[in-house]
């Protein structure tokens, strides 16, 4: 074989990755120009911060699990203490909580949280919704502990185990769940083993600020979404479906204990989703392809393959024509 036989075939071998490259190259652009437009299409405008008040009996890590999805699809999220020393108090604290925050606010409030979020979200412009989950919501003149005799169908009261307390600012009778009821009247469809320590670590409510009376209700003039828990023993059902019809609520049932937002996450996650999009003009479902593109783009590539295969093909067919004339 002579020289310039050789030096043909080096050339055509060389151009078949060069080939290749090229179409590669030339897919390319199609896909990448997809992509600002699906990013855009995600969200319109920026999120709203969710701030999410617990009631009593709890902490904020009752709301681990709502919180944790909610960061996951990029939602600022604020899980302050509630004191659970009396409502005006904790309205105050908790009002005071969103003066700091920037922006427009969701605001969630579970149990006698629902009582707090009524009266600190009142006369803050930056409270663009609220969302009750298994939650007391009264009106101007009510109490908690007035609106849980309304109806029938909590199991809280005989279950309560009061307790005398003292501090720097006086005295005053603590509430807690007797530990032995904790897991049938707050939380049955959670593992008993988990309930068990719940129950150990449980905040008392004081009983004096359980039967204070609201003093603001905002949700007469902010839109407000709620979660009725249908096997609530702590808080009836009939009175969250009463709350809810009052106050012209968005409202979805489920088949939930009092803690529908560890036993019901999504469920919970998706009204304060609801809830956000209206603040934003977004679309509350998220894009299928969120995490891995947008259909443009998967299209685009997998097109861009395509090609890279056909040319693969064709340019091996024609260095093997050429090498068997060789």
């Amino acid at each position: 074989m002579g020289m310039s036989s050789v030096r043909r075939r080096i050339s055509t071998a060389a151009a078949i990755p060069v080939a290749i490259c090229a179409v590669a190259a030339s897919a390319a652009p199609a896909a990448v120009a997809s992509a600002p437009a699906s990013a855009s299409a995600v969200g319109k405008g920026a999120k709203p911060t969710v701030v999410l008040v617990h009631g009593a009996f709890a902490d904020a890590s009752g709301w681990n699990a709502v919180a944790e999805r909610l960061l996951d699809q990029g939602y600022p999220v604020i899980a302050p203490p509630n004191p659970l020393r009396g409502l005006s108090n904790d309205a105050a604290y908790v009002a005071s909580v969103l003066k700091s925050v920037k922006g427009p606010i969701v605001l969630a409030g579970h149990s006698y949280g629902g009582a707090v979020i009524t009266q600190a979200g009142a006369g803050n412009p930056n409270v663009k919704a609220l969302v009750y989950v298994s939650a007391f919501m009264p009106d101007i003149g009510e109490s908690p502990a007035e609106l849980s005799t309304k109806f029938t169908g909590s199991e809280l009261g005989p279950a309560l185990n009061p307790v005398p307390y003292s501090d720097a600012t006086g005295s005053g009778t603590d509430l807690y769940i007797k530990p032995d009821r904790f897991h049938a009247v707050f939380a049955a469809d959670l593992p008993a083993s988990r309930t068990r320590l719940m129950a150990a670590e449980q905040r008392p409510v004081t009983e004096a600020g359980f039967a204070e009376k609201a003093t603001a209700a905002a949700w007469k003039t902010t839109p407000s979404w709620f979660v009725v828990s249908a096997r609530d023993k702590a808080i009836a059902p009939d009175l969250e479906r009463f709350e809810a019809k009052r106050a012209k609520a968005h409202t979805v049932e489920i088949e939930s204990s009092h803690v529908s937002m560890m036993s019901h996450p999504d469920v919970v996650t998706e009204q304060i989703r609801d809830a956000a999009a209206t603040v934003t003009g977004a679309d509350p479902k998220p894009a299928a392809l969120a995490r891995t593109g947008s259909r443009t783009t998967e299209l685009a590539l997998a097109g861009g393959l395509a090609a890279a295969f056909v040319a693969t093909g064709t340019a091996l067919a024609v260095w093997g024509r050429r090498r068997a004339r060789t």
